[in-house]
Parts: C-alpha cells; structure tokens; sequence
C-alpha cells in the first residue's frame, strides 16, 4: 500500500494512505538511503510503501524515488545528515531581522542548499510590525539583496494579519516546508495562515534576543484541495551544509557562479588568484560584501572538515 509521510514523531510516521486513513508506523529492519547516512532515513514528504499488520499499525517497508529535498548537517555529528523534508515545490525561509535577528550568513547557507538541491526558495520576512526605523532601513537593503539576485521576498506581519494573502497564493496546489531560525514566528504563520492548525508557539528569549523550539517533530498541514500542503519544521539555530565539495560552492551563489565565468584560472577559489573576476565583481560592489563573506565562511567550513577527516 502506497502513502504520504506526514509526520514525523522520532520512532513513529505518521502516513497518510491514498484512501485516506493516517496509520502509525515504523521503519523495517536496518533502513538506510542510498548513499546517504542520515539520522532520519524517512522523511516528512516522502511517499512510502508500508505493510500494516493486525494491531492497526504498519511497516514502511520502501521509499519511492524522490525528486528533491533539503538536507543539512546533523547537529555534533559532522559525518550524518538529517533530512529536513523531501518531494519539495519550494521553500519559503521566514527571516526576521530583529526579535530576534537572522545572520545573513544563516540565509546564505541556506538558499545554497537549496540550490544544490533544486528548490525554489521564498524569503518571507516577519514581524514587520515590531520594527523601528533602523530596522525597516535595513529590511529594505535585504530585500533589494535577495531579489537582485533572483529570490522573491514578502514582506508579513503574521501577529497581525499583514501580508498574508501574497503568501496564501504561493501555497496553492504546492508542497512547502517552511524553515528558519527557532523563534521567527514560523508557528505563528501557520496558525495565521491556517486557523485552527493549532501548531505550537513560544516566546523569544530576552536574554539572548533568541527563540525557543516549540516545533518538536515534522509535520505536514493540507492547504487546500489542490494538494497545497505546509511542513513545518523545528526552528534551525545553525545550517551545516551537507555533502558538498568546496570546488562546487560558488556554484550555488548565482551572482559568483555568473561572476566566474571571467575568471583567469578555472579552479579559481575566488580569495587571492589573479585575474578573479569575482574578487573584482565584490570591489566594485556588484556581489555584496555579505553574500561573499557567507562564500568564504563556507569554503573554510569545508577546508576545515577535509582537515579533521584526514587526521
């Protein structure tokens, strides 16, 4: 029997049937994806084949071919990754610029990943109502960043209703995992979006300017009759990118991957080479200095792991 993923509990899934039931079930034996060791080799978005057996329960017993997801790596265990959701249309990253404040840097890791993966990415930014005029000036720098490069940006307040509707039509007839930090109202949004979702929320941390996890497990939430479904996931305090070689990194900034193509020496590295027509592109402030910042803390991450693996 075929069906969809659409929980995630840590020892049990929660499927989805294609007549319609949600049953309880676990993963046979020594499940392992091809290739990958992850910490989770079922996802939320996967379609699955289970085997129920007489006390109502059932066996996921094959994962169908899937045509994309976003990985990252697991938490203090730098050789493992955990799959965040797959069978993806996009993503929509929800950012807040304060209360508390996402790092270019976090963004950046982000949208590389998912475009080593193939997913369209929406940056949502949230809270909007909560922001003073520093705040708003430095929304507006971002938002011009992100779409002179290729990414939509919306602007929503989801405490207060604004901007909902722009968001709504995105959703429709699409699977959607929203991400992002831990505390930047992703919760919220869902309620807002969906009334009577009754997904968890938390407060921010005065002390740190931070969010809590209030989102435990994975979780899929129709949208509409189109099969518009929202995942969310627990909130990211960090994104470890995954299974990608340094060579391949600038290929997943659009601007430097276009930038490269001028560059003197074809393994260039975009840090000291001559003739890098990257390095030039960033003088001359056609790649932000934050985009290349997030390059090279990346390069460096990469370096660093190839160091500790080799001794």
């Amino acid at each position: 029997m075929t069906g969809l993923v659409i929980k995630n509990t840590g020892s049990w899934y929660i499927v989805r049937t294609e007549d319609g039931r949600d049953v309880e079930c676990k993963v046979k034996g020594n499940f392992r994806l091809k290739g990958i060791r992850s910490t989770n080799p079922v996802a939320v978005g996967d379609r699955v084949q289970i085997a129920e057996n007489c006390e109502g329960t059932a066996f996921i017993t094959e994962i169908e071919d899937r045509k994309n997801y976003i990985i990252r790596r697991a938490s203090n265990l730098s050789k493992q990754s955990h799959i965040l959701a797959a069978n993806l249309d996009q993503c929509m990253l929800i950012v807040t610029v304060n209360y508390p404040e996402t790092s270019t840097t976090f963004i950046d890791r982000f949208l590389a990943t998912a475009e080593a993966y193939r997913v369209p990415v929406c940056i949502v930014f949230n809270k909007t109502d909560l922001y003073d005029e520093d705040d708003c000036r430095y929304l507006e720098g971002l938002i011009h960043l992100y779409t002179t490069i290729g990414y939509p940006c919306l602007k929503v307040s989801a405490s207060q209703g604004q901007g909902l509707d722009e968001v709504k039509a995105m959703l429709r007839g699409r699977i959607t995992l929203f991400s992002g930090n831990s505390g930047v109202g992703k919760s919220t949004l869902i309620n807002a979006l969906l009334p009577g979702t009754a997904a968890r929320t938390g407060e921010i941390s005065a002390a740190h300017n931070k969010g809590m996890h209030t989102t435990t497990f994975s979780e899929m939430y129709p949208v509409d009759d189109a099969g518009g479904y929202i995942i969310d996931t627990p909130g990211i305090k960090g994104f470890g990118t995954f299974d990608m070689e340094a060579e391949e990194i600038g290929h997943y900034f659009p601007e430097i991957f276009e930038a490269s193509a001028g560059c003197r020496y074809g393994n260039c590295t975009h840090r000291h080479e001559p003739g890098c027509a990257v390095l030039k592109a960033v003088e001359e402030q056609r790649i932000s200095q934050s985009r290349y910042a997030s390059y090279l803390s990346m390069l460096e991450d990469k370096e660093e792991s190839k160091y500790r693996e080799a001794y």
